[in-house]
């Protein structure tokens, strides 16, 4: 872009009894990347909201001190929302995404780390193209292997083969697996074929979360993005930018545990009510 661009960028990042270590590692890689800013031409402001959800303690932001001289450089200010308990995860990023007055939303993970490009790349192409709504990034994992954060429309039993079906078991599922992973999609060209993204990194046009009035608070966890994703599908684009990148550290529900499980079965019901049933 030739001329400067000024936009502004709400960030929201919903926390629960997340470390001090990985708070610190995402506001960093976030700020670092919101530093690169500086050489393209868009001037941005933006303010980074940690929702606290938390009962057992709550942030403070004394923690990041260190990171103050950082934000003289960005035009970032830091928030806490806390004291609100666990009100779930959509609905603690709903906290910032209703009020909000500014252009772009990034929906953001605690266990997250951008690439210093990734906001350059994903907010350059949001300016270019009005009418994508979501951008999506290509992710790796902590030992650098890729992520398949798009996903086409789940099927009841792929959904239960990929969460707890163990790994040798799964090799006899790849072909199924693999297309509702979308590992057709390819590392280098972005595509606006996907119909459903990961609410771990969501770059969104506020306009749009707005129209949809935000996440769906009838969920607590699990499958809220996904309905998100399909609500503003309907009128929009949703696109996988592949020179958007970041780190992802999350795993699945089948691996946290009984009372995640639940969670996950729950919410499952609750989108395929909406959405309608595909069984396999």
């Amino acid at each position: 872009m030739a001329e400067l661009t000024e936009i502004t960028l709400t960030v929201s990042i919903v926390c629960y009894d997340s470390t001090e270590q990985e708070l610190h590692t995402v506001l960093k890689t976030l700020l670092t990347s919101l530093a690169a800013l500086s050489s393209s031409a868009i001037q941005l402001s933006s303010t980074i909201y940690f929702v606290d959800n938390s009962e057992s303690h709550s942030l403070d932001l004394q923690q990041f001190d260190q990171f103050k001289d950082k934000l003289g450089s960005v035009k970032a200010e830091l928030k806490i929302v806390k004291g609100h308990g666990n009100i779930g995860y959509g609905n603690g990023h709903n906290l910032a995404i209703k009020p909000s007055t500014d252009k772009y939303h990034l929906i953001l993970n605690p266990d997250v780390e951008l690439e210093p490009q990734c906001l350059i790349e994903g907010l350059t192409f949001l300016e270019k193209n009005a009418d994508v709504a979501i951008a999506s990034p290509l992710a790796l994992s902590a030992g650098g292997a890729r992520q398949y954060l798009c996903k086409r429309y789940p099927a009841v039993s792929t959904l239960l083969v990929r969460g707890l079906f163990p790994n040798w078991l799964k090799v006899f599922f790849y072909r199924s697996m693999a297309d509702y992973e979308m590992h057709d999609l390819s590392e280098e060209f972005s595509s606006d074929t996907v119909p459903i993204v990961s609410g771990c990194f969501m770059l969104c046009r506020t306009e749009n979360l707005h129209a949809v009035e935000g996440f769906d608070e009838n969920y607590f966890m699990y499958f809220e993005d996904f309905d998100l994703s399909l609500r503003v599908r309907q009128f929009a684009k949703i696109t996988y930018l592949p020179s958007m990148k970041i780190k992802h550290f999350g795993g699945n529900a089948g691996r946290k545990g009984f009372k995640h499980f639940l969670m996950f079965v729950k919410s499952g019901f609750r989108f395929f009510n909406t959405h309608g049933w595909r069984l396999y």
